[in-house]
């Protein structure tokens, strides 16, 4: 497949409603701000690849009556190696933003994942093979000074849990890209399924090699976490269904705000001036990396 074709797959929605892809996505982004306050709130008793863990189950358990009702010939797809690549980037993401949330702000765990727009040309470069022009890397380099500045390298470094943050959005980035290309010929159920049982997979070894006892407290909540997680999951997969990244990418930067607002009332986190002045510089290069992408697609 060329570059042009590939490019014509990412821009391509299998059915254009851009009302139903921004409520999605608002929706996305308020679940997992909740899902995010509450990893926080548990990562001071219960280890985090055990919360990883019971959330790739539930996710899963809340699939099998969709595979007893429709068998395994459900599960039967001609892009399997999407569908790994979606699992194992989208599972990257997750544990190293649970990694993040228990060591640095809510807000800039989150803030940090959400930059996964400006990582999106570059994954587009390197492995689709498709030439990205110019004036297209100029919000990019935009939103890299403002991860700069909320990193704010001190004389010993860059902090390194804000750097695993960083990572979460990279492989994020390969999500959106992976999701994008498998929402417009496979359905949400299956993109689901393999995301899930996959992610339960990679996580299981990590969970062993920790502390099996949970609290029977935590437990209710890791299955929250769970079913929030779910949900979330389908409504940004489907988002993806109605309207291109240039509509729900943007909208995305909502759980920045509405996690910022949760770290602000539960654990009275507010960012200094230079890490605000950061944020508003990635916000604004990851939707100016969209909107060109937009403005490049018309052309």
């Amino acid at each position: 497949m060329s570059s042009s074709e590939r490019l014509t797959q990412l821009r391509a929605t299998r059915t254009l409603n851009v009302g139903k892809a921004v409520m999605l996505t608002l929706l996305t982004a308020l679940l997992m701000s909740i899902v995010a306050a509450t990893i926080k709130q548990l990562v001071a008793t219960v280890a985090v690849e055990m919360i990883l863990l019971v959330q790739y189950l539930t996710c899963a358990a809340l699939m099998l009556p969709w595979l007893a009702k429709n068998g395994f010939k459900a599960l039967k797809t001609e892009h399997m190696g999407l569908h790994l690549a979606r699992a194992v980037s989208g599972w990257l993401c997750l544990y190293a933003y649970f990694l993040a949330i228990e060591h640095i702000p809510l807000v800039d765990a989150v803030l940090l994942r959400n930059a996964a727009p400006l990582c999106v040309p570059v994954w587009v470069l390197l492995w689709l093979k498709i030439s990205i022009p110019l004036v297209r890397w100029i919000p990019v380099m935009v939103g890299f000074v403002g991860i700069a500045l909320v990193l704010q390298p001190t004389s010993d470094g860059f902090k390194l849990w804000h750097l695993l943050g960083l990572g979460s959005a990279i492989a994020m980035a390969g999500s959106i890209v992976t999701t994008r290309l498998l929402a417009l010929t496979e359905p949400t159920s299956r993109i689901m399924f393999h995301y899930f049982f996959l992610s339960a997979l990679f996580t299981v070894p990590l969970a062993l090699s920790k502390e099996i006892l949970i609290p029977l407290s935590a437990l209710p909540f890791m299955i929250g976490i769970g079913l929030f997680t779910f949900f979330s999951m389908w409504c940004y997969t489907r988002a993806y269904q109605y309207a291109s990244a240039t509509i729900i990418s943007p909208i995305s930067y909502f759980g920045v705000v509405f996690t910022g607002l949760w770290g602000w009332l539960l654990w009275d986190q507010i960012p200094d001036n230079i890490a605000l002045i950061g944020a508003l510089l990635v916000i604004l290069g990851g939707i100016g990396s969209v909107l060109m992408g937009k403005v490049g697609a018309a052309k």
